[in-house]
């Protein structure tokens, strides 16, 4: 099976801005919504990025690293794992790459943030918790359902 093909790159590429434009959805909704005022997490990047640089971080940096880490990175990582994710659909493999990434935010990048596990030090009990898992779902079980179309696509020779 050939990882690095071109096909496979611009498949993966695709999914993952379909993830991200889910993810990004999501968060626009919170905001608009006013979901959560007291869970931040891109102003707690913001702010943890600001410290490690030692200067102030621009709000759309942070959106664009965002886009650009689940559109290229996540989204080839996700193409290259596809074929041992338990799951038989696109969204099964995507909600099993979620639950991974889930796991690895409420373990290690919210406590580098310093929220704590699972941002349970926001104050705001298990909600940061639960809205994390929501919003890392979204991402992943639209690119998985997005890389599978993409993917039987291509099997069809279009």
């Amino acid at each position: 099976m050939d990882f690095i093909s071109t096909e496979r790159i611009w498949k993966s590429i695709a999914a993952g801005m379909c993830g991200s434009l889910a993810h990004g959805g999501l968060m626009f909704l919170k905001e608009r919504m006013g979901w959560l005022p007291g869970f931040q997490p891109y102003q707690d990047l913001q702010h943890a990025l600001s410290v490690v640089v030692g200067s102030s971080v621009q709000p759309a940096l942070l959106w664009l690293l965002s886009f650009v880490n689940g559109t290229l990175i996540i989204g080839l990582v996700f193409a290259t794992i596809y074929p041992w994710l338990p799951g038989r659909s696109g969204a099964a493999k995507g909600l099993a790459l979620g639950a991974i990434g889930w796991l690895a935010m409420g373990l290690v990048f919210f406590p580098l943030l310093g929220r704590g596990w699972f941002a349970s030090d926001a104050g705001l009990g298990l909600r940061p918790a639960g809205f994390s898992l929501v919003m890392v779902l979204a991402y992943s079980v639209f690119l998985g359902i997005a890389y599978a179309a993409l993917d039987r696509l291509g099997d069809r020779g279009w």
